[in-house]
This record gives structure tokens, C-alpha cells and sequence, in this order.
């Protein structure tokens, strides 16, 4: 299971997951962090990752155009690297059924 962390979430994120996401990677290691949605859309569709965002963009952009990639939405508003990193590991098993379930597109976690 690829993640690719958006620019509003912490790089630490990537190492702090290593254990059930040893593959995530961050928009800011692919020179990204500038780029349009567009562009980082792309970018995980051609390299297999799934988004983890904050942004509703990638959620409303999976809607119209399906996937890949998949979208990960994490609604928890302004919260510590540590309060998302217990969001995703709680959210593990949703996750993998997003990614394994062709019929699902966007996931949001709350």
C-alpha cells in the first residue's frame, strides 16, 4: 500500500507509518509541493499511490473522474502529526478495503 502524504500534511509521516505503509512517500521528496492537483494526481495515478489529504479537492476530483488514484480524506481540521498519525493507524483496515475495492474511490476518516 503506496500513501503519498500532501503538502498540508507533516513528511514525518512517512517515517512515523514505515510499519503498515512502507512504501508512502511525500509531495515535498517528488519536488511537488508547488505543483497544481493536477500535476500531483497525475503523479500518483502513474506511480501508484494513493493521496492522503486534507484537501476536499482530491476527494470532489476522485468523485468526477473515479480512480486511480484513491483518495484518502482525513477530516480531523487542524490536529498534531501525532492525532493524524492515530487517525490513519486506526483507520488501517478501511484503507486496505479502499485500496482492494475497485467500486471505492475516496475514503474519509474522521
Amino acid at each position: 500500500m503506496k500513501l503519498l502524504f500532501d503538502q498540508n500534511l507533516s513528511q514525518k509521516l512517512t517515517y512515523r507509518l514505515t510499519d503498515i505503509f512502507p512504501d508512502s512517500s511525500h509531495v515535498q521528496f517528488h519536488d511537488l509541493a508547488d505543483k497544481t492537483d493536477t500535476e500531483i494526481w497525475k503523479f500518483a495515478k502513474e506511480h501508484n499511490f494513493c493521496i492522503v489529504t486534507q484537501d476536499a479537492d482530491f476527494c470532489e476530483r476522485s468523485r468526477l473522474y473515479g480512480s486511480p488514484p484513491k483518495v484518502v480524506w482525513l477530516r480531523c481540521g487542524n490536529a498534531t502529526t501525532r492525532e493524524v498519525e492515530t487517525l490513519i493507524r486506526a483507520g488501517t483496515e478501511a484503507i486496505q478495503e479502499l485500496l482492494n475495492d475497485s467500486r471505492l474511490h475516496c475514503l474519509e476518516l474522521h
